[in-house]
């Protein structure tokens, strides 16, 4: 009771004067027959009071913690953003194709000279009627000379050889070229593939392009007395720059080749085979992982959580300083009135 007339005399400040009287009468009637009740009215509201500021110091607490958490958050995604720009992720994509574009096949035969040159299909290639003898040269070629793109003093000779293009029906060339005797131990013809075979021809500097085919490309070998089986794959490399590379990757098989002839002979007879491994272009090019808008959205989010978590921290410190006046404001009232 003398709890609730201290808040009725809070309520209403302007009959405080003219029901002092009054209220001192009912507080000695009150306080006087059962003190007990007196003592335990302000000790139960003592203890509430502080379980709320208890409450609201813990709540207060957690959104410290969770704003922490929150700038923690935007420093590592500003840190994983950065490190994915420097590092970006290779990515392969496949493109299935039913024609490709010939190829340029440069043969660097040296002394040996082309025999014969055929398309065949569907991987059949017939036995070799008269080996070792001049035959039919079905290919498209073109014979080239130019100066050596490293030394610029040494003039090379290449043979060019237009590819295989249809890859359904596994078209392949196949080529003879022989080799008339040599002083070196072993005898090989270095060659080299380069991406488009009708660029060249619309070239109208030949040997610049070669110059720089040769400059661009690696080259290989295959070997006298056998049978060298080349399968192609073409790979597309897209720089950061905007601009396209291409290069081939090859799996060699080698076969024997036995020499039927009658006559024992110190010539030699190369034979090779050119023919695309799959009909898939693969196509290389780097990838940023990291989108800017995906870590703005992520930014955006975490700052509103900032600003509601200071919001909500500062309206809990107002009502914690609002509760604590209010108790001194009524715990003064109680005193005077005691008074």
């Amino acid at each position: 009771q003398l709890s609730e007339d201290v808040e009725r005399v809070s309520e209403n400040p302007t009959d405080e004067r003219g029901g002092e009287m009054g209220v001192h009468e009912d507080a000695s009637s009150v306080i006087l027959p059962d003190s007990e009740l007196g003592t335990s009215a302000p000790s139960l509201r003592f203890s509430k009071t502080c379980l709320k500021n208890v409450f609201s110091v813990i709540l207060l607490f957690i959104y410290l913690l969770l704003m922490a958490v929150a700038v923690f958050l935007v420093y590592q995604t500003i840190s994983d953003f950065r490190e994915k720009l420097k590092h970006p992720v290779m990515s392969v994509s496949y493109k299935e194709v039913s024609l490709y574009d010939a190829p340029g096949i440069a043969f660097y035969p040296g002394k040996a000279r082309l025999l014969s040159c055929k398309h065949h299909y569907y991987d059949h290639i017939p036995p070799l009627i008269n080996p070792g003898q001049p035959g039919d040269i079905e290919c498209t070629t073109q014979r080239i000379n130019y100066t050596d793109p490293f030394t610029n003093q040494t003039m090379k000779y290449a043979l060019v050889v237009r590819g295989p293009r249809d890859v359904k029906k596994k078209e392949l060339v196949f080529l003879q070229f022989h080799l008339n005797g040599t002083d070196q131990d072993f005898s090989a013809i270095d060659y080299l593939l380069f991406s488009s075979f009708q660029e060249f021809i619309n070239s109208p500097e030949k040997a610049e392009f070669m110059k720089d085919c040769e400059s661009s490309y690696s080259s290989w070998k295959f070997s006298g007395g056998f049978r060298t089986w080349v399968k192609m794959s073409l790979v597309k490399t897209k720089e950061e720059d905007g601009s396209e590379t291409v290069e081939f990757k090859q799996e060699t098989s080698v076969v024997n080749y036995i020499d039927q002839r009658t006559k024992p002979r110190s010539d030699q007879l190369f034979f090779v085979v050119f023919e695309w491994k799959d009909p898939f272009i693969q196509t290389v090019q780097d990838i940023i992982t990291a989108n800017p808008w995906n870590m703005i959205a992520l930014l955006c989010g975490i700052f509103l959580a900032l600003f509601k978590a200071a919001d909500f921290a500062k309206l809990s410190v107002k009502w914690m300083i609002k509760i604590r006046k209010r108790h001194l404001k009524r715990r003064s009232q109680v005193m005077n009135h005691i008074s």
